[in-house]
């Protein structure tokens, strides 16, 4: 496992429709003291625009490029499957994780999310309790056990340097 001075904070992109959904997990993630810096969105729109620094997003040191985008999937404007579908498919951001973060139990989704790229999926438990418990495993997984790219590095022809990113 990682050296403590190895460790930092990720940036996480929380793309999320439902305030109360927005809420919930900014206190969940501050219950179980992740020390992430969290930036959110509030539809798939939105969330290509900050990830491309675009329009209103274009300062990339108040919106830096996400380590990984906690995507929920309906949400108006451009849906996360919509967005998945984009980002998986430029070279440019393909290697960023993203994690379906959702209320649906559907098997078509659970499917199609990981057919598109996904890294995971995570149901949204509808108790708090249980939902601190699920921010506590992704951080052990994410911090702990896992390893991501460091910085933002990006090739001339668009490709991430997994070495740099």
């Amino acid at each position: 496992m990682e050296d403590d001075k190895e460790k930092r904070s990720m940036n996480i992109l929380l793309v999320e429709d439902n305030e109360a959904d927005v809420k919930i997990t900014l206190r969940a993630f501050k219950k179980a003291e992740l020390k992430n810096n969290m930036f959110i969105v509030n539809n798939g729109e939105e969330a290509l625009k900050y990830i491309r620094n675009e329009g209103e997003y274009e300062d990339k040191d108040e919106h830096p490029v996400p380590d990984i985008i906690l995507l929920d999937i309906n949400m108006p404007k451009a849906d996360g499957f919509q967005v998945l579908d984009t980002l998986k498919n430029d070279p440019k951001y393909c290697s960023i994780p993203v994690i379906i973060l959702t209320s649906s139990k559907r098997e078509e989704d659970i499917i199609k999310s990981y057919k598109k790229g996904a890294a995971s999926y995570i149901h949204k438990p509808v108790n708090y309790g249980d939902f601190v418990k699920v921010v506590e495993g992704f951080n052990f997984y994410w911090h702990l056990i896992n390893r991501l790219p460091k910085g933002e590095e990006v090739l001339d022809d668009g490709k991430k340097d997994i070495n740099n990113r």
